[in-house]
């Protein structure tokens, strides 16, 4: 695995019923440590509950200069092989302490039998500041009966059914369970109050919530199961996981380990997608490339200079693939909410599926029926028409042959002043302003050998205090995005 470190272990005895036993362990790392490094102790027989409490310096250091940041998680006595049974929790740098018992287990960790053996507390040093990190890791150990089991209540993988429409969703949501602020029950009632018909739960680097989010569903919401991975090289979303399905996240690019979880992800009927490819925080930049992939994250939270880039990116994808250089990838956005400061279903994603329920919603994401909205106050339909009034929609094909007319439609309502752009694979081909009530039609001709896709955008102008209309449109008349499609491929393949 990506730079890993094992100590040497430390050793707890058997104890009486309702004794408890602490071990400090320090050390320090350099920089250039190993992504992880694994503090190995011998867990005895009968113990009831394990508890870790850690620390480490935080020195001051030059403006411009990352700081102390280290991460911490646990693996049991199954041990610590990547995509091994062993995963029991992870907390990033979120929280200073956890337990885990049988019973219950602090968010981020799996509740289960602490069973005897070698565990591994595994550390992450995410930066390290040029003076070095000290740690402090408290290991307690309480001794006594295992309690009752932990009873999980997963959501239902399905509604009844409304039918073949247009769902919205945001598949990118934190809780307590890592490094949110916000309980399961907040941000289902948030999705409610946005709108949305549907959610996925991805948490960082853990499964821990999966089990809590049974109460939260029901008819009107459907909550799906996921992960936020988050590896040093880039952050990837697992939608539509198993029931307490981990996916590893301790390698980087030039690994080679990618590809085996997307496959352990697809085996289980879910979707690989990949987050926020521009953020520019430290190991949030995507080096992986979109092998693989079902999607991407273009838009991620309140629209910033970095959704801009991604979508440009995305765009040439498109252009790559109508030129017979690999398949297309649909985009999608999503909000990425973590504090009560962040809306829920900014933005969202639009999909047309059968059905509200997992399948019918993960296979509306994968084949691109689907469109993103700032909010559910924003409305649209693109469709292509062709000259014998063949029609396709939003992710879909025209087959018409390449010099037959067609004519694209877009209705747009919920952008005041707003500017329609039509894009196909030769760049923006249309532009038009919506009037002060945000509600407009326009229709463009074209024919497939002058535009192998068009897909449309919908922007809010610059003069309405948009804060932060991107550096990227500086000199152009619209600002952030309001709205956009997947693409509508025009002509036979």
């Amino acid at each position: 695995m990506a730079g890993a470190v094992t100590l040497a272990p430390v050793a707890f005895a058997e104890a009486a019923e309702g004794q408890a036993e602490t071990k400090v362990l320090t050390g320090r790392f350099e920089p250039g440590t190993a992504d992880f490094v694994y503090l190995p102790v011998e867990v005895p027989a009968g113990v009831s509950q394990l508890s870790v409490v850690y620390t480490y310096d935080k020195p001051t250091v030059p403006s411009g200069t990352p700081g102390n940041s280290c991460d911490i998680g646990i693996f049991d006595s199954r041990g610590t092989a990547l995509g091994g049974d062993g995963f029991r929790g992870w907390s990033g740098g979120f929280r200073d302490r956890f337990s885990i018992s049988r019973t219950e287990a602090t968010p981020g960790y799996l509740p289960g039998d602490i069973t005897p053996g070698t565990w591994h507390i595994v550390l992450g040093p995410y930066t390290i500041a040029p003076q070095g990190l000290n740690y402090r890791v408290e290991v307690t150990l309480t001794h006594g009966p295992a309690g009752a089991p932990y009873r999980p209540n997963y959501p239902s993988e399905r509604t009844r059914t409304r039918g073949r429409q247009w769902y919205r969703g945001d598949c990118h949501l934190h809780t307590v369970h890592s490094d949110g602020k916000r309980l399961p029950a907040e941000v289902a009632a948030g999705a409610r109050e946005a709108g949305l018909d549907f959610i996925t739960s991805t948490d960082h680097n853990t499964s821990s919530s999966h089990g809590v989010w049974g109460e939260f569903a029901g008819d009107d919401l459907l909550i799906m199961l996921g992960e936020e991975v988050t590896t040093r090289n880039g952050h990837w979303l697992a939608l539509g996981l198993r029931p307490g399905q981990f996916v590893d996240w301790r390698y980087r690019s030039r690994d080679g380990e990618l590809p085996e979880y997307q496959r352990a992800v697809h085996r289980s009927g879910g979707l690989c997608v990949a987050a926020h490819p521009y953020c520019p925080w430290v190991g949030c930049n995507f080096k992986f490339g979109y092998t693989g992939f079902d999607a991407v994250e273009v838009w991620n939270g309140p629209w910033t200079w970095d959704d801009d880039a991604a979508v440009s990116e995305w765009d040439n994808t498109l252009v790559e693939s109508v030129r017979g250089k690999g398949s297309w990838l649909p985009a999608m956005g999503n909000s990425d909410a973590h504090n009560p400061g962040q809306t829920i279903g900014l933005p969202q994603t639009v999909v047309l599926a059968d059905a509200l329920t997992w399948d019918a919603i993960l296979d509306g994401i994968k084949a691109g029926r689907s469109w993103i909205a700032e909010s559910a106050a924003v409305d649209l339909s693109l469709a292509a028409t062709g000259p014998r009034g063949q029609v396709a929609g939003i992710g879909d094909r025209l087959a018409v042959a390449a010099g037959d007319k067609v004519a694209v439609r877009l209705d747009v309502s919920g952008v005041p002043n707003g500017t329609v752009r039509l894009i196909t694979d030769e760049g923006q081909v249309f532009q038009q302003s919506l009037p002060a009530s945000g509600t407009g039609s326009v229709t463009w001709l074209t024919t497939p050998a002058v535009s192998a896709y068009v897909r449309a955008e919908v922007r809010h102008p610059l003069a309405d205090g948009s804060a932060g209309a991107p550096a990227l449109s500086a000199g152009l008349n619209f600002g952030a995005m309001a709205a956009m499609t997947n693409p509508i491929f025009l002509g036979r393949v």
